[in-house]
């Protein structure tokens, strides 16, 4: 599904990421590990047209994405959270999972259907529903994190990228999102996870 090949990113004269290569197959749960600075989160920038890359090329499902635009990406069928929280901080959760569902994917909605499909993923992920109508900006770090998480999928992502996505979370929180990731995967959705070691 996802062909990475001798992809490096440079910032001046810093280089993030270093002729990197591999493949994930569709329905795969791929793990990226390592400590902070080793271009982890950089490289799923790079896969989703946050930066282009300085050499090498992705391939995703058969079509060349190595210059495209994040919006073009999403498109396609890529989704991705982030390591800190990106989000519309005076919309309600409602709201920011309904730009998602309206504008991230190639496919002509209704906002009827748009706001079903809110309700769903929102539930999907464990958000509480009597919350919906608040402003994220008053959410707590794991209702962040799940209202980003039913954004990246109301755009009806192949492959969703996760960045850190158990940071700040305890350890029955860090459960709950695992075994969240392995429900996702359950509907066919393949999934490229990066995660911080402390060395």
């Amino acid at each position: 599904m996802l062909s990475i090949k001798k992809v490096s990113k440079h910032f001046g004269s810093i280089t993030a990421v270093k002729d990197v290569s591999f493949r994930i197959k569709k329905g795969a749960i791929v793990g990226l590990v390592g400590p902070n600075g080793a271009g982890k989160s950089t490289l799923l920038n790079v896969v989703s047209g946050v930066y282009s890359p300085s050499s090498g090329s992705i391939v995703f499902d058969g079509r060349d994405i190595t210059n495209l635009s994040p919006n073009k990406v999403c498109k396609l069928g890529i989704a991705k959270t982030f390591q800190l929280v990106h989000s519309f901080p005076e919309l309600s959760a409602f709201q920011n999972v309904l730009v998602g569902a309206l504008f991230g994917n190639s496919g002509k909605i209704s906002f009827v259907e748009a706001r079903d499909k809110v309700e769903k993923n929102l539930e999907f992920v464990g958000y509480p529903l009597d919350k919906k109508n608040y402003p994220v900006k008053n959410l707590n770090v794991v209702e962040l994190k799940r209202v980003q998480l039913a954004r990246a999928l109301a755009t009806d992502p192949k492959l969703l990228l996760l960045d850190e996505v158990t940071t700040g979370l305890n350890p029955e929180e860090s459960n709950d999102a695992i075994s969240l990731i392995q429900k996702i995967r359950e509907f066919g959705i393949t999934i490229l996870m990066v995660e911080h070691i402390r060395c």
